[in-house]
């Protein structure tokens, strides 16, 4: 209940009038939910978020219907890109808090390279390699969510893009290390590897996995998508001194994420003429 009060002059009037609440205290002072901030930091994050989750639909689809594991791998990946773009997101609208920036760090920093680069073994090397680093992944991704999740952190100061290097200790940071680091050599190694074997006119795999390309040209060049995207997305720090940090963090993860995905739609699409025996049967039972 809302309570009018005189000041002390005794008057009355609706200038002079001030508003308590039953605690006493003046509403103006009254904390409530605080808004969204409505950023340019905020809108990149949004749209990283949304191009991730079209991209890790996309990729769930694909292994859906195709059961191939390297898509499996993918999906994974996506959608943590995605959770941690949405973590983004939040923080940049709402302020960082530790629980935003765990999920932020586990998600992006920690877990989504290791299982895309998981792609590129399956591609590379074939299913029984990939199988095998898919059960080590699976360890070192539970261990690493328990590490990052109870390690003890400082608290936040301020309001720009925390570092996980003032917050946390050294185990969370090895494991980012390891993540971020050399999943993206193996996505980076492994993109070039493919682009100069298909340039060569050979098949971008070791004897182990088995590929068929119908078009070269257009494998190169999702390959090269590919490494262009992953660098993208670590090349924050080349930014930042004319963007800013977030600014800067924010425009590569939307960039990166971009181009990824041009990589893959480059990928996935079909060569005219290929379409499958069922669905030309389909089409002539329609006709």
């Amino acid at each position: 209940m809302i309570l009018f009060t005189k000041s002390r002059s005794g008057l009355s009037t609706n200038d002079e009038r001030s508003f308590v609440t039953d605690a006493g205290a003046p509403l103006s002072a009254r904390s409530g939910p605080s808004l969204p901030r409505v950023t340019l930091n905020a809108a990149l994050a949004a749209a990283a978020t949304l191009v991730a989750m079209a991209f890790a639909i996309s990729t769930l689809d694909r292994w859906l219907r195709r059961r191939r594991p390297h898509d499996g791998a993918w999906a994974v990946s996506l959608g943590l890109f995605a959770l941690g773009s949405m973590a983004l997101w939040w923080a940049e609208a709402r302020g960082w808090s530790l629980a935003s920036f765990r999920v932020f760090f586990l998600a992006g920093a920690v877990l989504n390279v290791p299982w895309l680069a998981l792609g590129t073994i399956y591609l590379l090397f074939g299913r029984r390699a990939g199988d095998n680093t898919r059960l080590w992944l699976i360890g070192l991704s539970g261990a690493a969510t328990g590490v990052v999740l109870v390690a003890p952190a400082d608290e936040i100061v301020g309001d720009g893009l925390p570092r996980g290097s003032e917050l946390f200790g050294a185990a969370p940071r090895v494991f980012a290390a390891v993540g971020s680091g050399v999943a993206a050599v193996v996505i980076i190694v492994g993109a070039v590897w493919s682009i100069v074997r298909v340039m060569r006119g050979r098949v971008p795999a070791t004897a182990g996995a088995s590929r068929q390309i119908s078009n070269p040209r257009r494998t190169a060049l999702a390959n090269l998508l590919i490494a262009s995207g992953t660098l993208v997305l670590s090349g924050s720090g080349t930014l930042a001194g004319r963007l800013g940090e977030d600014r800067a963090f924010a425009v590569t993860l939307l960039v990166g994420i971009v181009i990824l995905f041009a990589g893959f739609l480059t990928a996935s699409a079909r060569p005219a003429g290929s379409q499958r025996a069922s669905e030309k049967f389909a089409e002539a039972v329609v006709r």
